[in-house]
């Protein structure tokens, strides 16, 4: 026996049919680029030109200096990743075990110029030299000619511009902490830097605690990252310019660099780091970890994109302890060993703590470090 619909039943169901089809249209591109995304996350950024954040729309003015940190400055200790189309279940970090063959670095899911650097408009500032000394102070929304000379604790530089024209974009100095340079931008006019025309680090930690750099877009500087303790992720290194020193020889250059000593942890995760310089020019790792101040100890390299250099990694030598090197893949684009001589030299076998697992060249193939010689 069929049942009869009322005319309030019917109405009723056109009204939510009439919903379901407008919440449908909401599903795309106007929501993604409406969402609350946190002012300091990158999971709104697309291959256009993103919208601003809610923290930063919240924000006086565009490029804009305060002495109070927004609600939300800075990521989580353990900033999420962006997954990708690519993914699949891989090892213990969590990280793809297979991302092979991209053409890019961006087509494998790591951090390229779409997913890197300031968010908003920003607001030009010729500054040259700054020394800040304020605690607390939020750079915010500045296009910024000149260096950051850093005697301060808790600083924040977030979806700003820094192009050096000193030694450094950004330097922290001994016995001050909490630095945080995020979604920003760090580079210099090649040829026009004070070290007979280079430029040595876009950041440089001389603290003794460790700071936190994330999702950066940084380029020219011939030792980008310099650093003995730190959180480094997602951030996109990439065009380092080589050049001869004051000293008349070339300027020996690294994507990141720690020179050992280290009492804190030095966190590697989720970068792509681009050395391309020649082996004629000075070329020495994408990443660099030398015991040229004292022992290398508690770094973590996981699931980064290298490529490039002498060698692409330096392991610490002699006496390197608690090195993790796990899930990243080594890039054959410049060079058939990701560096000009090889994957990686100075690792040290016995080390306590040292671990090298699930690391790949591009082609997929596995890659171990030479027994030490």
């Amino acid at each position: 026996m069929s049942r009869r619909i009322s005319r309030t039943s019917l109405t009723g169901l056109l009204f939510a049919a009439l919903v379901a089809v407008l919440c449908a249209a909401c599903s795309g591109s106007e929501r993604t680029s409406s969402s609350k995304c946190p002012g300091d996350g990158p999971t709104c950024r697309t291959s256009g030109s993103p919208a601003p954040s809610p923290s930063a729309a919240a924000s006086t003015a565009v490029g804009e200096a305060t002495d109070r940190p927004a609600a939300s400055p800075s990521p989580s200790s353990s900033p999420t990743k962006q997954p990708t189309a690519t993914a699949s279940a891989g090892g213990a970090s969590g990280a793809p075990a297979s991302r092979v063959d991209c053409a890019s670095p961006g087509a494998c899911g790591f951090p390229d110029a779409d997913t890197t650097g300031p968010r908003i408009a920003l607001k030009p500032k010729k500054t040259g030299y700054w020394a800040i000394r304020t605690d607390g102070l939020v750079i915010r929304g500045q296009d910024i000619t000149g260096a950051l000379d850093i005697y301060a604790n808790n600083v924040t530089v977030i979806d700003s511009r820094i192009t050096s024209d000193s030694w450094w974009g950004i330097n922290l100095r001994p016995g001050f902490s909490g630095l945080k340079v995020l979604h920003t931008e760090i580079t210099a006019v090649p040829g026009k830097g004070p070290d007979n025309g280079g430029v040595d680090y876009a950041v440089s930690n001389m603290g003794g605690s460790s700071i936190e750099v994330g999702w950066c877009d940084v380029s020219v500087f011939g030792d980008a990252l310099s650093m003995g303790q730190g959180n480094l992720h997602d951030n996109y290194v990439h065009d380092i310019e080589p050049f001869i020193n004051l000293g008349g020889e070339w300027q020996h250059t690294n994507a990141v660099i720690s020179g050992g000593g280290n009492t804190g942890h030095l966190i590697i995760r989720h970068n792509t780091l681009l050395n391309a310089t020649s082996l004629k020019q000075g070329a020495s790792g994408s990443i660099g970890l030398f015991a040229d101040t004292g022992v290398v100890r508690n770094v973590t390299v996981d699931d980064n994109w290298i490529a490039g250099g002498a060698y692409a990694l330096y392991g610490g030598s002699t006496g390197a302890t608690g090195i993790k090197v796990t899930d990243n893949i080594f890039s054959t684009e410049y060079h058939p060993a990701s560096g000009g001589y090889g994957v990686v030299a100075h690792w040290n076998h016995g080390g306590t703590g040292n671990v090298w697992r699930n690391n790949r060249l591009s082609d997929g193939r596995p890659v171990q470090p030479e027994p030490a010689s």
